[in-house]
């Protein structure tokens, strides 16, 4: 694969680390996190965004249902996915606690709300043009337990939009949050399909992502054509997370790409170490290219690798 994709690389100038999130985005771990079982694992259906919260007395929930929960935003409601046994990027600061289920007529005045959120969309619309701004609405949602309306958008710039909340304010005679997010958070709020044919990673699977890197591509083998290793919010593919720590895992075990060793009385280099398929090909001196199962890759007693 490696000799293969080099071929891929149109421009061997291309400034990759565009791609990457940015550097101040941190991993958090949920190692040393004790919580309350069962913990459950929701998702605020206008945005993507996953939480985790403890039912209180409102248990057992199931998969699907709605609860009044408590969100950065103000308290909303949320859909159960499901229960999480082993949470990951978790800390107990983030674990709220369930207000109470959703009945029929909440959820038949979720309904009237989204109504009143196409409206918005069109207001909002109409005010930016107004005043002049350059910025792109994502979306519109109004909480559902407080008098308040959030509007997501984009932009290139920062954005100077005092004038057009007290616009707002005056029109829907409520408090008013403007939050202007980033190329993932748009794919996550909008959804999609990705090249792989499936919905984003970001919209169906989850929000909680590591920062991606160029490293995480070069691990896997994979080509280092931009258009090939990015989505379509141009950033990095959130699946080479998934898989980076299996490959990191399953190098240690394998000889490097690179290193040269002695076999079949000739000089030998290592051009390519597939994982997935536990061949490692070989160019020798002599001209042959040769395939050998990782499973006959050996270290002698001086720690050098050997073909048996």
């Amino acid at each position: 694969m490696g000799d293969i994709f080099e071929n891929d690389i149109d421009d061997e100038n291309e400034n990759l680390s565009a791609l990457e999130d940015s550097a101040d985005i941190t991993e958090e771990g949920s190692e040393g996190f004790i919580f309350d079982k069962p913990l459950y694992h929701l998702k605020l259906t206008y945005s993507c965004e996953s939480l985790y919260a403890t039912a209180g007395k409102n248990g057992p929930l199931n998969q699907g249902e709605y609860v009044i929960v408590p969100t950065r935003y103000g308290r909303d409601m949320a859909v159960v996915l499901g229960q999480s046994n082993n949470p990951v990027g978790v800390k107990s600061a983030d674990v709220v606690e369930i207000d109470r289920k959703a009945v029929k007529d909440d959820l038949n005045r979720a309904e009237e709300m989204k109504k009143k959120e196409e409206n918005a969309f069109a207001v909002f619309r109409e005010k930016v043009e107004a005043h002049h701004l350059d910025m792109k609405l994502i979306s519109v949602h109004f909480l559902f337990d407080e008098q308040k309306a959030l509007f997501f958008f984009s932009a290139d710039n920062r954005v100077d939009f005092r004038e057009l909340v007290k616009d707002l304010v005056s029109v829907f005679k409520m408090r008013i949050e403007l939050r202007q997010i980033g190329v993932r958070d748009e794919s996550r709020i909008t959804g999609g399909l990705g090249v792989c044919g499936r919905p984003y990673c970001c919209h169906a699977v989850s929000d909680k992502l590591r920062p991606v890197s160029i490293r995480m591509a070069k691990d896997q083998n994979l080509s280092l054509n931009s258009m090939k290793i990015s989505g379509q919010c141009g950033r990095l593919l959130c699946c080479l997370s998934y898989e980076f720590d299996w490959y990191s895992e399953a190098r240690k075990s394998l000889p490097s790409e690179g290193i040269r060793l002695f076999y079949d009385g000739t000089n030998f280099k290592i051009t390519e170490v597939n994982p997935i398929t536990s061949m490692v090909k070989m160019l020798g001196e002599d001209g042959r290219l040769l395939e050998v199962n990782t499973k006959r890759f050996v270290k002698d007693s001086n720690n050098r690798w050997k073909i048996n």
